[in-house]
């Protein structure tokens, strides 16, 4: 992000706004990774020094090792927590506003070579740009008077039109209109130079949008409440027709072949089913299920912190020699299996309909049950 903002001969100190607002997200998630390695590396180390034998000859009992770690881990998890629920948004907000004001003054950052980008009701697919000059142009976008164009060009010059927005000057140039419901009814022209204008309004409103990921706990909590209401309305109605179709249905078999619709008994069933299969669809909305994985997320990944601690600990007694090595190797690998278990269980949640809880909770409950297994083994020892 920085390179191409650089490129663009964007102020420096915007730059390093830019990435100082971009740092909540990186703080976030790596709080409880370093956790654990960090407690693998000192563990690991005090063990193959043998200064845990030293202090358990001592007579100090094995929670003098635990409790500071825990302790850490929990403030680590309040910290990661605290800066994923509050400064994470803050940031974006801040992020956001910055990044207006750059597409304001430098709107020509959203194209790019060979992208897709997509703008309010816009599409723009690019070729190889040379300079200012984009090859292979293709426009996708929608009329104000609701007809849908297809505009292609051989090539075209992107130019700054300040506060207007993006300008695209258009060489041999090919358009293609037609009506929103009916397709066959449509008109072409050809240009040799054609001029194509993306507002400032439409940019900034691709480029500023908030995922949940980037909403505290409290916002994507009221988003979800907001969705689940307006489902539940809309499957009310969905269900109010179905209930009416089974009962024309139904009517329509009591009264057997004598009645004048009789032969429009499968059209109704068709309805019939066609409504059913739309209320199942209106539940699995994919961006409700977005947003609750989301929200679990928000706690179970700064609690992996402190799950983490007593899985590292009791990896880290274990240790024989080399424990600093040793740790953070295996702490690493640990983080990547989290990790690739986060994200194997949000496409799971998504795709397959397993859980939110169980989904993002799973990594945590097995760091946890086996942490505390194998210190319960070592304790015995």
């Amino acid at each position: 992000m920085a390179r191409e903002v650089l490129t663009k001969r964007v102020p420096f100190e915007h730059v390093t706004l830019l990435i100082l607002y971009s740092l909540p997200t990186v703080i976030a998630m790596s709080a409880p990774f370093a956790s654990l390695v960090g407690t693998l590396m000192t563990v690991g180390r005090l063990t193959s020094d043998n200064e845990i034998l030293v202090m358990l000859s001592s007579g100090l009992p094995y929670r003098t090792v635990f409790f500071p770690a825990i302790v850490v881990g929990i403030l680590i998890s309040l910290l990661s927590f605290y800066t994923n629920d509050v400064l994470l948004p803050a940031g974006t907000i801040q992020f956001n506003r910055l990044w207006r004001r750059i597409l304001v003054s430098t709107p020509a950052l959203e194209l790019q070579a060979n992208s897709v980008k997509r703008f309010q009701d816009t599409v723009i697919v690019t070729g190889d740009v040379r300079g200012r000059v984009i090859n292979n142009v293709i426009i996708l976008d929608k009329t104000p008077d609701g007809e849908r164009r297809v505009i292609l060009a051989r090539s075209a010059e992107l130019k700054d039109g300040g506060v207007e927005g993006l300008s695209l000057d258009l060489e041999n140039a090919f358009i293609n209109s037609s009506k929103e419901m009916i397709r066959e009814d449509f008109d072409y022209a050809t240009a040799e130079h054609l001029q194509y204008w993306v507002s400032n309004e439409d940019i900034i409103q691709a480029a500023t949008s908030i995922s949940p990921r980037e909403m505290s706990s409290r916002d994507v909590n009221t988003q979800i409440k907001n969705r689940r209401a307006d489902l539940a309305v809309r499957i009310n109605d969905r269900k109010i027709r179905t209930i009416s179709i089974a009962s024309n249905l139904e009517s329509l078999l009591r009264a057997g072949p004598e009645n004048d619709d009789w032969n429009r008994r499968s059209t109704i069933v068709s309805n019939f089913a066609r409504e059913v299969s739309a209320i199942e669809t209106i539940r699995d909305d994919r961006n409700l299920t977005i947003h609750v994985i989301e929200i679990y997320r928000k706690f179970s990944v700064p609690i992996g912190a402190f799950c983490f601690v007593f899985l590292a600990v009791s990896l880290g007694l274990m240790a024989k020699k080399s424990g600093q090595t040793v740790g953070f190797i295996f702490g690493n690998i640990i983080a990547v299996l989290y990790w690739s278990m986060l994200f194997i269980g949000q496409t799971l949640g998504l795709r397959a309909g397993t859980p939110p809880f169980l989904s993002m909770w799973l990594p945590n409950i097995l760091s946890l049950v086996i942490g505390v297994f194998l210190a319960v083994v070592r304790v015995r020892k």
